[in-house]
C-alpha cells in the first residue's frame, strides 16, 4: 500500500509498507540541488533513517537523471542571499566569489550522506539515469547500489575545476581501489552501467523498463530481513572501514572545495559550462 509522507521542495517521500522511497524530482535540472531542496533531502533522510517502522529505504531520482550534484546555475547567479545567512563572518568567502554559494548546499549534503552511512538500516540508491558530482557521492553512500541498463556514473568535478566533495574521495578508493579512483579524477571517464558493474562501483543492473519495480522487489525482501542483526552488522563494517572518520574527512572536503570555487579556474569553469565550450585552466 502507498502512503505518501512528505511533499517537500522537488523531494517526494513515500511508503511502501515497511519500504520508504524518497525521490528527488527535479528532471529539468538533471536533480541538482540548490539550497532548499538538499535542505529537504536531508529532512526525508533523517526521518526516514530514524522511524523504526520503515526497515529499508530507496533513494531515488528520476528517469533521467539520478542526480548532478549541486546546482551551477544556482552558483552562478548566486540566488537567494538569505539562504546564506547564517554562515558566520569569518567564514564567508571574499566578495566575488562563489564559495558560498557551494557552503551550505554541501553542509546540507554532507549531513545527509552521513545519515545514510549511520542509519541502522539498509539504504538503496536506484540510479535509472546519470549519477555525476555529488550524485556520485549519494549513490555510493548508500549500502547497495542499483543501476538501469541506461545509467552512466561520471567524476565531474574536474569540468569546473573543482575538488572532490560529497565523500567521494573517502568512498571512491574504498570502492574501486587507488588506479580506478585515479583514473576517475584525472580522465573523467563517463561510465555505463555495465562498466560501473565492471569496476565494482554498483550491485546489478535492471532493464530501465521494468527498473523501479525491480528495485522495489530487493527493497521489500529486505525490509522481510532480520534488519537488527543487519544494523549491528553494517555498524561493525562501517567500524572496519574507518567510517568514523567520514565526518572529518567531508570537512576537508567541504573547506578545499570551498576554497577552490574562489580561484579563477573555477570561475572559468563556470562560464565554459555554460557557454557549451571546452575551458581553458591556468593552474590559478
Amino acid at each position: 500500500m502507498t502512503t505518501q509522507i512528505l511533499e517537500l521542495y522537488h523531494i517526494r517521500v513515500r511508503r511502501e509498507g515497511a519500504v520508504g522511497v524518497i525521490q528527488m524530482d527535479r528532471p529539468e535540472r538533471f536533480n541538482a540541488l540548490d539550497v532548499a531542496m538538499a535542505r529537504d533531502l536531508r529532512k526525508a533522510a533523517l526521518q526516514l533513517a530514524r522511524d523504526p517502522a520503515i526497515r529499508c529505504v530507496i533513494l531515488a531520482g528520476t528517469d533521467r537523471a539520478f542526480c548532478s550534484g549541486a546546482d551551477l546555475k544556482y552558483v552562478r547567479e548566486r540566488e537567494h542571499p538569505e539562504d546564506f545567512s547564517y554562515l558566520q563572518p569569518e567564514a564567508r568567502p571574499v566578495e566575488g566569489g562563489y564559495g558560498r554559494s557551494f557552503k551550505e548546499i554541501l553542509e546540507y549534503l554532507h549531513s545527509t550522506i552521513s545519515e545514510i552511512r549511520r542509519a541502522p538500516k539498509p539504504f538503496i540508491a536506484a540510479v535509472k539515469g546519470v549519477a555525476a558530482a555529488g550524485g556520485l557521492g549519494l549513490a555510493m553512500a548508500c549500502d547497495l547500489v542499483f543501476a538501469s541498463d541506461r545509467a552512466a556514473f561520471e567524476w565531474a568535478y574536474s569540468k569546473t575545476s573543482l575538488t572532490g566533495a560529497e565523500s567521494t574521495t573517502f568512498l571512491l578508493p574504498r570502492l574501486i581501489g587507488l588506479r580506478r579512483t585515479m583514473e576517475m579524477v584525472f580522465l573523467n571517464p563517463r561510465l555505463t552501467a555495465q562498466e560501473a558493474l565492471a569496476w565494482g562501483l554498483i550491485n546489478g543492473i535492471f532493464p530501465f523498463e521494468t527498473f523501479d519495480q525491480e528495485v522495489e522487489a530487493v527493497a521489500q525482501r529486505l525490509a522481510r530481513g532480520p534488519t537488527r542483526a543487519w544494523a549491528i552488522t553494517k555498524a561493525l563494517i562501517n567500524e572496519a572501514l574507518g567510517i568514523d572518520r567520514l565526518d572529518s574527512h567531508m570537512a576537508k572536503e567541504l573547506r578545499h572545495l570551498v576554497e577552490i570555487a574562489e580561484t579563477p579556474d573555477f570561475a572559468e569553469g563556470l562560464s565554459a559550462f555554460f557557454e557549451k565550450r571546452e575551458p581553458r585552466f591556468h593552474g590559478a
